[in-house]
């Protein structure tokens, strides 16, 4: 049973991978929830199990047990069909613009790609427009659609990024890291953008980022993971001034 405002619920959650030495748990019985609309920051370092909790939703990882739920469709037992008409509505946004996105093609092109895919969003011959426009949308010049992602600065081709996660009209987008691979005064810029789209047409982002500062100024609320676990989850204010657990705790004074 799923609550309507509630965009997604995850339900004991674990994602492990096999390897020599066995199965190892990547993340571990997680629970949490996303309200549409609403930003969920993920804090942790590196190799916490931020990313995997974020392809598991994604359903690029298939988790070991435990629910997805997306408006109230369990993606773990999804048809394919089913999954697939669901995926566009859940994009994701990488943290490395530049592999990101495929040098042999127009940016123009990486754009409407998925309007190929799931059609019957627009008819074929108003892609090139439409794709234009989402480039003015996200602050790139529409007439350097013809241009390659190495003609662009990481800024940019990150914007190019979001704009191909917008253009299938997505009710969530998971930013993984978004701007760890940028200079910091185009890190603001790209944040100010996600948040612009964000006021403008209500999407939910899961927002996973190590930098505690930042999650702090886009998130409703946040949750800290250490070990495959969420240690601790909650408004953005609890967890930055009332933490309860020591790890949080750990990490906040060591920033």
């Amino acid at each position: 049973y799923m609550l309507r405002e509630n965009l997604i619920e995850i339900d004991s959650l674990n994602t492990s991978f096999l390897t020599n030495e066995g199965n190892v748990p990547a993340i571990n019985g997680i629970d949490f929830t996303i309200e549409k609309g609403k930003i969920l920051g993920v804090v942790g370092e590196s190799g916490c199990g931020k990313t995997t909790a974020a392809r598991t939703i994604l359903q690029l990882y298939k988790p070991t047990s435990g629910e997805v739920y997306f408006e109230g469709l369990d993606l773990a037992k999804a048809k394919t069909r089913e999954l697939r008409d669901t995926r566009r509505k859940m994009q994701m946004i990488f943290q490395d613009p530049y592999g990101a996105l495929d040098p042999r093609r127009s940016v123009g092109n990486i754009i409407s790609e998925s309007w190929t895919v799931h059609s019957g969003i627009y008819p074929i011959e108003e892609h090139k427009e439409r794709a234009r426009e989402l480039m003015q949308q996200v602050g790139l010049n529409p007439n350097h659609d013809g241009r390659y992602p190495y003609q662009f600065s990481g800024g940019q081709r990150q914007r190019v990024g979001i704009a191909r996660a917008l253009a299938l009209r997505p009710e969530l987008i998971i930013c993984d890291e978004p701007v760890s691979a940028l200079d910091v005064s185009v890190q603001s810029q790209v944040i100010s953008l996600l948040k612009e789209i964000q006021d403008e047409i209500g999407l939910a982002y899961v927002f996973i980022s190590h930098d505690l500062a930042l999650v702090r100024h886009i998130s409703d609320r946040v949750a800290v993971m250490y070990l495959g676990e969420i240690v601790e989850i909650g408004q953005e204010e609890d967890i930055y001034e009332r933490s309860t657990h020591p790890y949080t705790q750990a990490l906040l004074s060591s920033v």
